[in-house]
């Protein structure tokens, strides 16, 4: 797990060596220090030489300068290095999210992926710092501090072998304890993230509804739940503190009484005041690092449940990639289904496409009706390899799905998904999705075509006015214009629309069929809809039932052949009469 983080480091490798190394050089300044301190009270001040005094005094203050800069250096570079780090492991997972198959993506809740690449990150960047600093610096201090000790007074010395496992174990079992509960509070976050996306992007049904204070309850349940278990946590944690008290009085007491005997007994000869004061300074720097070995064990505890959490994410496989020797070109817009079978799930026993058999001819109109669940959408989400079929042959221009470059494949594709989706920004700038090169002139073509020209050049700002994010200063009808303008600016091989003219008024609908029928005529066309006024003068009318096609023809052949066409036919031309 380490050493695929560690791979995030990359051009932060440099920084994070150097940290370190200046880390070392003000360890040992501060290990020095005290033991010129000694020197200068045993033979300066208490022989009364001044020459010695400030000779010491003037390597003293020489020596805190060094290891002021030492200690500068080493936060600026271990700054830099943990912000880079956290930069790079964000980019590598966001990177790795963008080549996800949609069975990848329903595999990670949105809101877990939004809390893997910030709060997750923003642990391992802290624990990354920590480890770089004080992971460095306090086992330094620790070893070079117990052997100055030791070759002070062995004797008092060992004190610190009786402290030093007694911390340790008390350290490990109280990691231990706290490592499975931060596991859970991260995934509650997830939760949590889950609960308020789904408030503020449901804002207004929430309000039209007077359910707020359904969802405060719900929030607040999830965020009562994170509270408990972090107060469970921080209780264990905070065990360290006193224990780490127990362990510091306890030692300077110890070494207080017996090297005041020391010093009394053997006449200053065997231990003298300034070697019991640098004593005093190694104690205490040998039980301060010990609290930072304590606060490292901590973040690496909280750090540890983030660790495991981003790997999954930079783990994950896409499932849709292309093989070898992938196909570049995508001749025309023939759809040809071979005994397609589907299921989103390998372990599920359920297929959502049943045996479909189905050849489409370039430029044809197809028109697909069917109940809710009845895997309208399924069947066209695998056209562009957003799903990979389970079994059978999909193919696109005489080619099967699955060996174009996937690319290749998706540009020749056009799809209006069922749910439109805008992005922040101009509408130009959402139109260029389609095309990024597009000229003003292509862009207002496609908005003609898609009978989106006329309600933006109402706008004062016309193609400049900026959309909102999820075009919500938009009607659920312009957005679905603009989708569908921006679909067409792709100048695909095969069109797609799924659903996406249900908040089209039918007039608008008819001419933007007739667009279609006039100026892509050569493009494939399948058009997903509730209204048989939006399909009727397809060429192929497809009806769907539990993931099979159970009838097909045109709208005439229909009228004669399908009860069920017919139902919903009356049921929306006629009011349900004869």
């Amino acid at each position: 797990m380490i050493r695929k983080l560690l791979k995030s480091v990359r051009e932060y490798k440099t920084t994070s060596i150097l940290t370190p190394i200046f880390i070392s050089g003000e360890v040992a300044m501060d290990v020095v220090i005290p033991l010129i301190i000694a020197n200068l009270i045993d033979y300066g001040i208490k022989a009364g030489d001044m020459g010695y005094v400030l000779r010491s005094g003037g390597i003293l203050v020489l020596m805190a300068l060094f290891s002021l800069f030492c200690g500068a250096m080493s936060a600026r570079f271990g700054a830099y290095s943990a912000a880079g780090f956290a930069k790079n492991i964000r980019k590598d997972m966001y990177y790795n999210v963008q080549n996800f198959s949609f069975e990848n993506i329903d595999k990670f809740s949105t809101s877990s992926i939004v809390t893997r690449l910030t709060t997750d990150v923003t642990n391992l960047q802290n624990a990354y710092g920590m480890v770089l600093r004080i992971a460095v610096r306090a086992p330094l201090m620790l070893i070079f501090s117990i052997i100055m000790a030791f070759s002070i007074s062995a004797s008092l010395a060992m004190v610190f072998t009786v402290s030093v496992p007694i911390l340790f174990v008390g350290l490990f079992f109280l990691t231990k304890k706290a490592h499975p509960i931060f596991l859970r509070v991260f995934g509650t976050y997830d939760v949590l993230n889950g609960v308020v996306q789904e408030n503020l992007h449901g804002i207004r049904v929430v309000k039209s509804f007077v359910r707020e204070d359904h969802e405060i309850e719900k929030f607040g349940g999830v965020s009562q739940q994170i509270y408990n278990d972090y107060v469970k946590a921080e209780k264990l944690l905070a065990l360290n503190n006193p224990l780490m008290q127990f362990c510091s009085f306890g030692c300077m007491l110890v070494i207080s009484w017996l090297g005041a005997e020391i010093i009394v007994g053997s006449g200053a000869t065997e231990l003298t005041t300034g070697s019991l004061q640098s004593l005093f300074t190694y104690t205490m720097q040998i039980l301060n690092n010990l609290m930072m070995l304590s606060m490292v064990f901590v973040m690496i505890t909280m750090s540890k449940a983030s660790a495991q959490r981003c790997i999954e994410l930079l783990d994950e496989v896409p499932t849709i990639k292309d093989n070898d020797h992938p196909v570049m070109n995508v001749e025309n817009g023939d759809i040809d289904y071979d005994h397609v079978n589907f299921k989103y799930s390998k372990d599920s026993d359920n297929y959502c496409l049943t045996d479909i058999n189905l050849h489409i001819k370039s430029g044809q109109t197809v028109g697909i009706l069917g109940g809710t669940g009845s895997s309208k959408s399924t069947l066209v989400q695998v056209i562009p390899r957003l799903y990979d079929i389970t079994s059978g042959s999909l193919k696109v221009g005489g080619v099967d799905v699955r060996d174009y470059d996937v690319e290749t494949l998706r540009n020749s594709v056009a799809m209006v998904l069922q749910k439109n989706e805008l992005f922040s920004g101009t509408i130009k700038e959402n139109l260029r999705w389609g095309n990024e090169h597009a000229t003003d002139e292509e862009l207002v073509d496609a908005c003609r075509l898609a009978q989106a020209d006329g309600f933006i050049n109402e706008f004062p700002e016309g193609y400049d006015t900026y959309i909102e994010q999820g075009g919500t200063n938009l009607s659920g009808g312009q957005k679905q214009r603009i989708c569908i303008a921006r679909a067409l600016l792709k100048k695909p091989k095969i069109l797609i629309l799924d659903d996406s003219t249900s908040a089209v008024d039918t007039a608008t609908d008819a001419l933007i069929r007739k667009a279609f029928k006039d100026y892509i005529p050569e493009t494939t066309k399948i058009i997903i809809s509730q209204r048989v006024s939006s399909v009727e003068d397809s060429d192929l009318i497809l009806i769907m039932d539990k993931g099979q096609i159970v009838d097909r023809g045109t709208h005439e052949e229909l009228l004669k052949t399908s009860e069920i066409y017919k139902e919903v036919y009356d049921s929306q031309m006629k009011g349900g009469e004869e």
